[in-house]
């Protein structure tokens, strides 16, 4: 009798370590880029409707299932490199906490799962969830080896959760330049990661992702130039120009919390040397929550009150 509660007891213990294994490897902190999906929502004064909201947290949330099931896909493809990087050797597949096995099955319940009800939500939103995930397919098994086209790739993943948000309502005031926004400020976070992985990883950065024999810190620092000043402009462009918006140009004065924001970044990944999980960054940057935080506000008082 002891025995058999003993194995009972085992077993159990195995399969809460191997959810929790397989909950790690979805990357629920990462949920948080999908927040994106709201950008139609806010920007076309819908924050206040309730079927547009509630609409865009479904679509927030398949989002999310759909982003697991890339992760996924990605830590299977990527098993041998992550076990000789410093820090992605201890994730659930290269450690081996999780079996590859249930890793494919919770790929493909994932994927098969969110585009099934995102065509019942939308056959917009369906398309952009399988346009998303062929991205990722492309881009884990060859855009990643292609120089430029890399970072072009994760960014386009990005402006595809923009358009997920307009796909579940019926924009009127959405700016095509908040698109192109969004695309410049992806690329200035995945040039940041990409920073950071050449410091960290130093002379042996070839030897976990071979892309990075590439890129050097000079051209890095010199797309990050370009992609800064280029985001700037089409943040500001959209305030001055943008249809839908106040006559009086309020909007302008969320242009200090996006500079400011840029600014901290940047602070942190040239002085500090963060930059390699922006969304921790986010997690864990007060300056930075508070300056995010004073910009949303902004942004809800001028599109909802004046």
């Amino acid at each position: 009798m002891n025995e058999s509660k003993l194995t009972i007891a085992g077993t159990g213990k195995r399969t809460m370590d191997m959810l929790s294994a397989l909950l790690a490897s979805m990357r629920p902190r990462q949920w948080s880029k999908n927040a994106f999906v709201f950008v139609p929502l806010i920007f076309d004064r819908k924050l206040l409707d309730p079927n547009s909201l509630v609409r865009t947290l479904i679509a927030f949330m398949l989002l999310c299932a759909m982003s697991s099931a890339v992760y996924l896909m990605n830590d299977l493809a990527d098993i041998e490199k992550d076990r000789l990087h410093p820090v992605k050797r201890h994730r659930p597949l290269a450690s081996g906490r999780l079996s590859p096995y249930l890793a494919r099955i919770a790929f493909v319940a994932l994927a098969t799962s969110s585009l099934a009800a995102g065509y019942v939500l939308s056959p917009m939103l369906a398309a952009v969830l399988l346009g998303y995930l062929l991205l990722q397919l492309a881009y884990t098994f060859r855009l990643k080896n292609v120089v430029i086209l890399d970072i072009l790739a994760v960014a386009a993943g990005f402006v595809l959760r923009i358009g997920a948000g307009v796909a579940v309502i019926s924009v009127v005031r959405f700016s095509p330049w908040l698109y192109v926004f969004g695309g410049f400020l992806a690329l200035f976070l995945v040039v940041g990661k990409r920073r950071h992985e050449l410091v960290l990883l130093g002379q042996g950065a070839g030897e976990h992702r071979a892309i990075l024999t590439e890129y050097n810190l000079d051209l890095i620092d010199r797309m990050q130039s370009i992609v800064v000043t280029s985001g700037l402009i089409a943040y500001s462009t959209y305030t001055f120009l943008a249809e839908g918006l106040p006559t009086n140009h309020t909007m302008m004065l969320t242009i200090p919390f996006v500079l400011y924001g840029f600014f901290r970044y940047e602070y942190l990944v040239y002085v500090r040397g963060d930059g390699g999980e922006p969304e921790e960054i986010l997690l864990r940057d007060r300056p930075l929550q508070i300056a995010l935080v004073l910009w949303a506000l902004t942004v809800v008082v001028v599109l909802y009150l004046f």
